[in-house]
C-alpha cells in the first residue's frame, strides 16, 4: 500500500478516537501485554480499545507511543499481511518511536496472526480486536502460542446499560417504590431492545438493530464464507430464533432448509450452522446428560443480542427471559468450546442451565402464577440433585419474587433483573 495513504489513515484515525464520547464499561485490561478482544459486530471491541488509548492520553502519553488502524476502514481493502511492516515504517517515520499496537478488526487481514505473534515475540505492546469466533481457533492459538490473552466482549450487562440511561441500581434507592419501579423499567427495555452500546440511546433501536443484522448476516456471515443460498441461511436463522429455549437437532434444521430453500445436505446445514457461530450471531450450550454424538447434534443455540433475536419473534417474553439469562452466564464463566463451563440438562426431564462446578441450577420462567407452570418448573429442580451435586437451585422470573423448600433444601425464585446485580 501507498504510504502517504497509510499516514492519512493513521491520522483520520487518531483525531477518531480523540472526538469519542467514552461511557466507562465493566472491563478491565490486564497487565499482560498482548491482548485478543473478540465478539459480535458492534458489541463494543473498538470502544475497548478508546477506553484504553484515552486513558493513556490521560495519563500523559502521547500519540507518538501508540498506533491505532481499524481495519474496516474502506481504503484499507487491499492491505496484506505484507503491508503490516510498512505500517510500522510509516510510525517510524511520523514519530521515530516504537508504538504500541492496537489493531482493530484484524480478521480481514489474512496471516495477521503470524505478524501479531512476531510482534509479541519482539515486545510488543500489541491490542487486537475482531469479530470472527476462528479467532479463538486452535490453529490460530497454536500460531500465537499463548502469548496472547483472550477476552470475549459481549454487549452491555444490564448494569451497564442502567447506568448508561442514568438507573440507579444501588441497594438504597432500590428500597424505594420508585426506584425499584425505574429499575423494573428498565430492565424491560434493556430485555426487548438488548445491549449493542450505540443501540442504547437510539429512541428508534429497531432500524439501527436491523442493519447491524443485515451486516452479520450479509457481510460475515454470507460474503465471508462464499454462500450463495442466501433465502436458506434467512431461513435457518430465522428457525433457530423460533426454536430459542428448546434443543433442536442437526436433522430437524436440515429438513425445514430442505422443505423452503431446495434440498440441502446435512453437511451443508451444519457448515451454515458454524457460520452463524463464527460470525458470534449464534451460541451454542451443550447438554450435561447427553453422550458424546448428541452433545453435538442436538444443543440448544442462543443469540448474542436479544434486541437481534426480537427481530423475529413477536410477543415472546419468555424465550428473550431465557435468551438474556444465557448471555448473563456467558459473559460470567465464558464461551470456550474446549472448556465449557455452562451447560443445560435434558434426561427425561429438562433444566434450563447447569454449571457443574458451581453445582449451580437455573430454571427460567417469566412467571410462575400460573400452578401447572409453577409445578413443572420445581419438579425439575427438585430432580436434579438425586443425579447431580446442586448447592443452589434457581427460578428466575420477570419480577416474582419467593422461595420453596424440599429435602434437599431451598429453591429460590428471584426477579432475572435482580439476580442480573449479583
Amino acid at each position: 500500500m501507498d504510504k502517504q495513504l497509510l499516514k492519512q489513515i493513521l491520522r483520520d484515525n487518531q483525531q477518531e478516537v480523540v472526538r469519542y464520547r467514552i461511557e466507562p464499561r465493566e472491563f478491565k485490561f490486564d497487565a499482560f501485554p498482548c491482548c485478543v478482544l473478540v465478539g459480535v459486530r458492534r458489541a463494543g471491541k473498538s470502544y475497548m480499545l478508546y477506553q484504553r488509548i484515552q486513558q493513556l492520553l490521560g495519563e500523559g502519553k502521547l500519540w507518538d507511543e501508540m498506533l491505532y488502524l481499524n481495519f474496516e476502514d474502506e481504503r484499507l481493502e487491499n492491505f496484506t499481511a505484507e503491508d503490516f511492516n510498512r505500517l510500522l515504517e510509516c510510525h517510524q517515520e511520523m514519530y521515530g518511536k516504537r508504538p504500541m499496537l492496537f489493531l482493530d478488526e484484524i480478521q480481514n487481514i489474512g496471516r495477521w496472526e503470524k505478524f501479531a505473534r512476531r510482534m509479541a515475540d519482539a515486545g510488543y505492546t500489541i491490542y487486537i480486536t475482531g469479530s470472527n469466533a476462528k479467532m479463538l481457533s486452535g490453529e490460530i492459538n497454536t500460531t500465537l502460542g499463548g502469548r496472547f490473552l483472550t477476552s470475549e466482549v459481549y454487549p452491555y450487562s444490564f448494569k451497564e446499560y442502567a447506568n448508561v440511561h442514568g438507573v440507579s441500581l444501588l441497594p438504597n434507592d432500590l428500597l424505594s417504590t420508585e426506584g425499584r419501579s425505574a429499575a423494573v423499567r428498565c430492565f424491560n427495555e434493556y430485555l426487548h431492545d438488548g445491549g449493542l452500546p450505540a443501540s442504547a440511546l437510539l429512541p428508534a433501536k429497531r432500524d439501527y438493530l436491523s442493519s447491524v443484522f443485515q451486516k452479520i448476516y450479509l457481510g460475515d456471515i454470507i460474503a465471508r464464507n462464499g454462500i450463495t443460498n442466501v433465502a436458506g441461511i434467512r431461513v435457518l436463522i430465522r428457525k433457530i430464533a423460533e426454536s430459542v429455549c428448546r434443543p433442536i437437532s442437526f436433522n430437524r434444521m436440515n429438513n425445514l432448509l430442505s422443505s423452503v430453500g431446495g434440498r440441502l445436505s446435512l453437511a451443508t446445514t451444519i457448515k451454515y450452522v458454524e457460520h452463524c457461530e463464527e460470525a458470534w450471531l449464534l451460541m451454542r450450550l451443550r447438554n450435561y446428560a447427553a453422550c458424546l454424538a448428541d452433545k453435538e447434534s442436538n444443543c440448544k443455540y442462543y443469540f448474542i443480542d436479544n434486541g437481534i433475536l426480537n427481530l423475529f419473534l413477536i410477543d415472546k417474553d419468555s424465550m428473550l427471559l431465557e435468551n438474556l439469562v444465557a448471555l448473563q452466564l456467558l459473559r460470567k464463566y465464558g464461551h470456550d468450546v474446549d472448556n465449557e463451563r455452562v451447560f443445560f440438562y435434558n434426561e427425561n426431564f429438562e433444566v434450563d442451565f447447569y454449571i457443574p462446578e458451581e453445582e449451580l441450577a437455573i430454571q427460567v420462567c417469566y412467571s410462575l402464577r400460573d400452578e401447572e407452570t409453577l409445578n413443572r418448573e420445581l419438579d425439575a429442580l427438585k430432580k436434579l440433585p438425586k443425579r447431580h451435586e446442586c448447592r443452589r437451585r434457581i427460578i428466575l422470573t420477570f419480577d416474582e419474587e419467593t422461595s420453596f423448600t424440599d429435602l434437599h433444601g431451598t429453591i429460590e425464585v428471584i426477579p432475572c433483573w435482580k439476580w442480573m446485580l449479583g
